[in-house]
């Protein structure tokens, strides 16, 4: 059994036991965390798709950890202007293992 659920402005396909990494969460590592807006659910006999959402779908998962991710640079710069910023950025998240699909 699979589903595709939202969050953080991103899609996710997940699976019992799956780990994913997140936009980064208002949680405690250890807790639970369900998430409603859930876009289809199959299994291996067809598929429900939502019109938005499936109705009384939902997928728990637990948090595992939050953190940040690996440095990016970001270099911009003009040519011939002695123009130059250099900035870098990681960008948090939440690993979350997928424990349960109901749908």
């Amino acid at each position: 059994m699979y589903a595709i659920i939202e969050t953080g402005g991103k899609q996710y396909k997940v699976q019992e036991g799956d780990v994913i990494y997140i936009e980064k969460l208002d949680t405690n590592e250890g807790d639970s965390v369900t998430f409603d807006q859930v876009l289809a659910v199959g299994n291996g006999e067809g598929i429900k798709l939502g019109e938005p959402l499936v109705a009384g779908a939902s997928v728990t998962g637990k948090v595992e950890k939050n953190g940040r991710g690996q440095k990016i640079i970001v270099f911009k710069y003009k040519a011939k202007k002695n123009y130059r910023r250099k900035q870098g950025h990681r960008q948090p998240y939440t690993k979350v293992t997928i424990e349960k699909i109901q749908g």
